[in-house]
């Protein structure tokens, strides 16, 4: 018996025919013109849509597969698809494929800001020697918000630079804290990371109230959504110096050009690249792979979402 997996990109097609029994077909991932979407009949028949890595849920897509079965990701991220997938459909990501190379984006922007690198490449841009001391990782405390993939490989980088980590998970358990607890333990830590998914729960839960607590000069690193954080509270404590931060994510998302976030003292934004590394695509179809080839077994996937 032969499954049709629809597939956004040529690597991807390549890739998943390996597959014993999967016969992968090219579907135009990007096409976001307006209105019912009209598949070839051989497309239609897919059961498993692999839904391209830098593009948005398409809700009018999957209306048009009346067979489909499964969506699988790219991302560990999966907030765009979870309410739009009609009962019995299920959700897949790819974790585990990018968690490296997003831990590698928080080492080097927590590095970054501490070092205070930012100011010394603008001080340089002007031939000025801006000699001052800066904040290290050497006895740093690191709140960790998020338990999976990317905050545990974070916090096996972080160990060598003799900084300490509490890691905070959505349930106490043994080694993780649990998201109740993050209140008290704000104050205690002087670097918060987030790591964790965009939910209905974690929408701007570093809000003004969440931040107040923080330390002052406490360095706030956001590698997960951009809506995780309240960005006018955010501001607000850079623009008094009380706090610094490290974006890799934005609310909005692209940040516009005029955005004061852009001019605000102590904070180093990047343009959603924790996970844009060199093999990223090929990394996540190995996982994709896996995936598929479990469900096509008949077991849950490891990183099932619903169904």
């Amino acid at each position: 018996m032969t499954t049709t997996v629809l597939v956004p990109d040529d690597y991807g097609i390549a890739r998943l025919a390996e597959l014993p029994g999967v016969r992968p077909l090219h579907y135009d991932g990007q096409d976001d013109a307006p209105g019912p979407v009209h598949l070839p009949e051989e497309q239609r028949s897919a059961e498993v849509l692999v839904a391209p890595i830098l593009d948005a849920a398409r809700p009018e897509l999957i209306s048009a597969l009346p067979r489909l079965r499964l969506v699988q990701l790219l991302t560990a991220g999966y907030e765009a698809w979870k309410d739009v997938l009609p009962k019995g459909i299920a959700l897949v990501t790819a974790r585990g494929a990018h968690g490296g190379a997003t831990a590698e984006w928080v080492l080097a922007a927590l590095l970054a800001v501490q070092r205070d690198l930012p100011r010394f490449i603008r001080a340089g841009d002007h031939g000025a020697w801006d000699y001052h001391r800066t904040g290290t990782l050497l006895g740093a405390r690191v709140l960790m918000i998020g338990a999976g993939d990317v905050a545990q490989q974070v916090v096996r980088r972080l160990e060598p630079f003799g900084a300490t980590a509490t890691m905070v998970g959505r349930t106490a358990r043994a080694g993780v804290c649990g998201m109740d607890e993050v209140p008290g333990l704000l104050g205690e830590h002087d670097v918060v990371v987030l790591a964790i998914p965009l939910t209905q729960q974690t929408y701007r839960l570093a809000d003004a109230d969440f931040l107040a607590r923080m330390p002052d000069g406490a360095v706030l690193i956001n590698a997960a959504r951009g809506p995780v954080v309240h960005m006018g509270a955010l501001l607000a404590e850079l623009q008094v110096g009380r706090l610094r931060a490290a974006l890799d994510v934005t609310d909005p998302e692209p940040l516009p050009a005029d955005h004061p976030l852009w001019r605000a003292p102590g904070v180093l934004i990047t343009p959603h690249v924790g996970g844009s590394v060199t093999n990223a695509v090929e990394r996540a179809y190995t996982v994709a792979a896996e995936q598929i080839a479990e469900f096509l077994a008949g077991r849950d996937p490891a990183n099932l979402v619903h169904s």
